[in-house]
């Protein structure tokens, strides 16, 4: 059987209040439709296909995805309307799955159900919720056999009565749709095209439309608005924590993670809580993380800890390293296996050599550092003269006193030892001591100022 899907993404989203495209908000850093064309994905689709209408160039270039087909909606005239638009580009022999772009929590193994009794016939995933006011209603006859859906605005007040909901999500054979699509009306009250109507077409055919129930009602849920955009980022993150805690992740909070992207983990490692781990983390095998901690695109080696209230971005740890708390490691610093980098130091475009020191109320940027080296409290290195950047490279063993100024570009070689106070503008050679500062006076029987008594 050949699957392909089409995804319904051409819908302005005016309740959600914003100029993006309503299929470009976010749920978990990526946006909605993403999700959705990932499992799709998962689900080996020969071919997916996305409808696009409203901010169609904007949907095109977020995504940017040459395996996907897209098709072009330019009057938003229902969803029967939105899926013919795409079938000329599916294979008459294939099983079409219809998903949404608003809708990301569908999981993979609730459409493998699905699309596994759309042989011969529709099938349509409901559920059963709560509160069904605003979906369509599934009516069946005394039997128990679908016969039809019926729209919540078009419905009488005994059907409204009905808890059985219409999700949207459809499969069907690609011949069905071809016969039925072209022939659905639009005599509603919002004088659109719905697809479901296919559904009593196929019964009217005698042919059996079968039913697949949906795990829980927010795998279903669309997101229209920022409430419903909230309940489902929560939804999403409690599932990635269950599953971190499944895998052998310890958190200390569930609820109180949020990963915005793509998390690896290996054993043993432990998350507390209000982190933020967004892009693509790697975290080794025993890693910690502390408290209220946002990493960004960063590796972390075995073994390493990442103390509370540190920023990490486009950065590489090594195994056993030590970071913060308070410290910020921006794009481009990679540490040596057991590096240390204390509270309120900030690195950048900085190679930290193994074992090397930075500890505290330091800035090191386009840096290049040895083994060893240890650099003390509200040292600098002066990288910009205001046009151009330059690097200071430091050998192992170096030892750079507190309060130093180091102005590059600067080359201290390895065993070199600066002077606490001191500001390096000429290269030390190997073991040499820099000091540049003004020599110290006494000054003998010198008086404190005192205060004027007006």
């Amino acid at each position: 059987m050949n699957l392909e899907v089409i995804i319904l993404a051409a819908g302005q989203g005016t309740r959600m209040k914003s100029p993006l495209p309503k299929v470009l908000h976010p749920v978990a850093g990526r946006p909605m439709l993403q999700h959705v064309v990932e499992t799709a994905r998962a689900l080996q689709a020969k071919a997916i296909h996305v409808v696009v209408g409203h901010g169609a160039e904007q949907v095109r270039v977020a995504l940017d995805d040459s395996a996907l087909t897209w098709v072009t909606q330019e009057q938003q005239l229902g969803t029967g309307h939105a899926v013919l638009q795409a079938m000329p580009a599916v294979q008459p022999d294939s099983t079409v799955l219809i998903l949404y772009g608003d809708v990301p929590l569908i999981s993979a193994a609730t459409l493998e159900r699905l699309v596994a009794v759309a042989v011969s016939a529709p099938a349509l995933l409901t559920a059963r919720v709560a509160k069904p006011a605003g979906y369509g209603r599934i009516l069946r006859d005394e039997a128990g056999a679908l016969v039809g859906v019926v729209e919540h605005k078009d419905a009488s007040d005994s059907q409204l009565l009905i808890d059985e909901i219409n999700s949207g999500v459809l499969a069907a054979p690609a011949s069905d749709l071809q016969q039925y699509l072209p022939a659905i009306k639009n005599e509603n009250s919002q004088g659109e095209f719905y697809l479901p109507d296919v559904l009593a077409m196929a019964v009217a055919d005698g042919k059996a439309v079968a039913t697949c129930m949906a795990e829980s009602e927010l795998e279903i849920q669309g997101v229209n608005d920022r409430v419903q955009l909230n309940q489902v980022e929560r939804e999403f993150q409690r599932l990635q924590a269950e599953q971190l805690m499944r895998a052998g992740v310890s958190l200390a909070d569930g609820s109180r993670l949020d990963v915005r992207g793509v998390l690896h983990c290996g054993v043993d490692v432990s998350i507390d809580v209000n982190v933020v781990l967004e892009g693509v983390v790697t975290l080794g095998d025993g890693v910690s993380i502390g408290p209220n901690c946002v990493l960004r695109d960063v590796t972390v080696g075995e073994g390493a800890t990442i103390h509370a209230m540190s920023h990490l971005q486009e950065a590489d740890v090594g195994a056993a390293c030590s970071v913060g708390p308070y410290a910020r490691l921006r794009p481009g610093t990679v540490l040596g296996a057991g590096a240390r980098i204390g509270n309120f130091v900030e690195t950048k475009n900085a190679n930290i050599g193994l074992g090397s020191k930075v500890n505290h109320l330091t800035y090191i940027g386009d840096c290049d550092m040895g083994a060893g080296v240890n650099i003390g409290a509200g040292t600098i290195t002066c990288n910009y003269d205001g046009a151009n950047k330059f690097r200071t490279e430091i050998g192992d063993g170096v030892f750079v006193g507190s309060n130093s100024t180091l102005v590059a570009p600067l080359q201290i070689a390895e065993q070199g030892f600066i002077g606490a106070g001191s500001t390096v503008t000429r290269a030390v050679d190997k073991g040499e001591l820099a000091v540049s500062r003004a020599r110290q006076r006494n000054i003998s029987g010198w008086q404190r100022p005192t205060k004027n008594k007006d």
